[in-house]
């Protein structure tokens, strides 16, 4: 199974799919959406298919800078980062929730930065998305 509920290569995700899978979460991707949308102008949106293991996802970009991944999942979403190690050390200072800052501390480390996936259901988690995206464009 994929980490998006969308594993079809050659059918992109409809809008009524999307409201189908995502349900209450919906709202909260179109509000986290708009939101970075507007403090992060301007941003392009770039949905792109991973591959079988991760299937489809939206790229929030900044010029050519991915600001976050957002993968679609039944009743959840998650907001995917690579963060640098100066954006994690700023994290810990950042008044994040503990069970955010363990997700950094434990997440894999690559070239690009760590590979940190956020599950959100809620505008409160989502409030927390943007303060990690305005960390991240800060470092």
């Amino acid at each position: 199974m994929a980490l998006s509920a969308f594993d079809d290569r050659k059918a992109p995700p409809t809008h009524q799919d999307f409201a189908r899978v995502l349900d209450k979460a919906g709202a909260v991707w179109l509000d986290l959406k708009d939101e970075l949308g507007s403090v992060f102008a301007p941003l392009q949106e770039e949905w792109s298919f991973a591959g079988a293991k991760y299937g489809w996802s939206l790229r929030l970009k900044r010029r050519k800078r991915v600001i976050v991944y957002m993968t679609p999942g039944r009743q959840h979403f998650l907001a995917s980062f690579a963060l640098g190690e100066k954006a994690c050390a700023a994290a810990l200072h950042a008044g994040l929730p503990a069970a955010i800052l363990a997700l950094i501390a434990d997440a894999p480390k690559y070239a690009e930065g760590r590979g940190v996936r956020i599950p959100v259901r809620t505008r409160k988690e989502a409030s927390t998305i943007v303060k990690l995206a305005a960390i991240k464009l800060a470092h």
